[in-house]
């Protein structure tokens, strides 16, 4: 029978290994593949184009769901998509009111998804922000300018 008092050690506290070592240097090399996958890729290498001509042909016949197929691989499914929305200039903060008030009226309308009306408020939100930091650093500026007058004027 073991003694329990002898698991009794220190506890490893903290980080165990040093930073840019590895728990198991002798670990998975980067880069590799799981072995059934690659035994899978190398089987269907050989039936693809067998099995793209099934597809098409079943495709053309009406099979919808083989046409579907093909056609998600041929033109992969976009992220993103160009949209044309007259916007007001985005030059000051009434210019940032007007513009999310069309990006809103659009989504409402359902000319832009809310996707992309939520990248268009994005963008304005940008715009929003250096508006906001320009005019900041001009009002900053002329505050200093100023005070570096009133201290000249109180020295004379």
């Amino acid at each position: 029978m073991t003694n329990l008092a002898d698991n009794s050690g220190r506890k490893q506290r903290g980080k165990p290994f040093k930073p840019g070592q590895s728990g198991n240097p002798a670990g998975r090399p980067a880069g590799s593949r799981n072995a059934a996958l690659v035994a899978l890729d190398q089987i269907a290498e050989g039936a693809a184009p067998a099995l793209l001509d099934v597809l098409v042909k079943a495709g053309m016949a009406g099979d919808t769901q083989a046409a579907r197929l093909v056609l998600e691989r041929a033109w992969p499914i976009r992220k993103g998509r160009a949209i044309t929305l007259d916007l007001p200039p985005v030059i000051d903060a009434a210019g940032v009111r007007a513009a999310m008030a069309r990006i809103t009226k659009a989504a409402a309308s359902a000319e832009i998804t809310p996707d992309e009306a939520q990248a268009l408020a994005a963008l304005v939100e940008g715009q929003r922000r250096a508006i906001e930091t320009q005019e900041l650093e001009q009002r900053i500026s002329a505050i200093e300018t100023k005070l570096g007058k009133d201290k000249t004027d109180e020295s004379d």
